[in-house]
């Protein structure tokens, strides 16, 4: 389990070594507005383009499939531009020059951020997720190489799923708000590895590298293969 986060300053070393210090609230702050700006500015106007929310790792951040758009560090980037993560989501969506919303019809846990909300996003905060994701890209990539991890908007959480096994980093949720990487067997399993109700987590700290992730996930689909 991961625990509650503390009220003091928490330090989490990101997979390139980033030694970032970020409170509680800043970092909940960063990761809804993250999330938001993957469901509003790159997920829903992809859906409504090309018919898919999938989502992808890129160098420094995250983008769509189909969608020509990218988040990198704390800035949207598409062909013709940059611009930061300031404002509303309305508003760098039309600095952008297209209409932001979520992926109507497809999933009903949406983040339910309206699209002039304004966008809060630390930048110490967006760097520690956006390496978690870098890291958990490359260990997923190590455990099946025939199968490329997808950024869900729905849960902002990237995985790969092999054998009805899912494999997966989350920057956090409500139920853990800090970022962890999990494994969910579609079919429960029982013992002590498994420590969720979905299957098996672990916080971040204790797989902060992709060697450790990697052994996490390996040992995860032993374990659901023997149970």
């Amino acid at each position: 389990m991961t625990g509650r986060f503390r009220a003091e300053p928490v330090r989490w070393g990101g997979g390139s070594g980033d030694d970032s210090v970020v409170d509680e609230m800043t970092y909940r702050r960063s990761r809804v507005g993250l999330h938001a700006v993957a469901e509003l500015l790159i997920a829903g106007p992809q859906y409504r383009e090309f018919g898919t929310i999938r989502l992808a790792v890129v160098h420094r951040g995250f983008a769509g499939v189909r969608w020509p758009v990218s988040v990198v560090g704390e800035e949207l980037v598409w062909p013709e531009g940059r611009v930061r993560l300031k404002g509303t989501y309305r508003e760098v969506a039309e600095a952008a020059g297209f209409e932001p919303g979520p992926p109507e019809g497809v999933y009903a846990d949406t983040t339910g951020v309206d699209t002039d909300s304004a966008i809060e996003v630390d930048p110490s905060a967006a760097g520690l997720i956006e390496d978690w994701f870098a890291l958990g890209d490359k260990a997923l990539r190590c455990l099946a190489s025939g199968v490329t991890p997808v950024l869900w908007p729905e849960h902002f959480d990237l995985s790969s799923t092999v054998d009805e096994v899912n494999y997966g980093v989350s920057p956090g949720d409500d139920a853990h708000p800090g970022p962890y990487a999990y494994i969910g067997p579609w079919t429960p399993r029982t013992g002590d590895f498994w420590n969720a109700p979905f299957g098996a987590l672990r916080p971040r700290t204790a797989v902060n590298t992709v060697a450790a992730l990697l052994e996490f996930f390996e040992e995860g689909r032993q374990r659901a293969a023997q149970d």
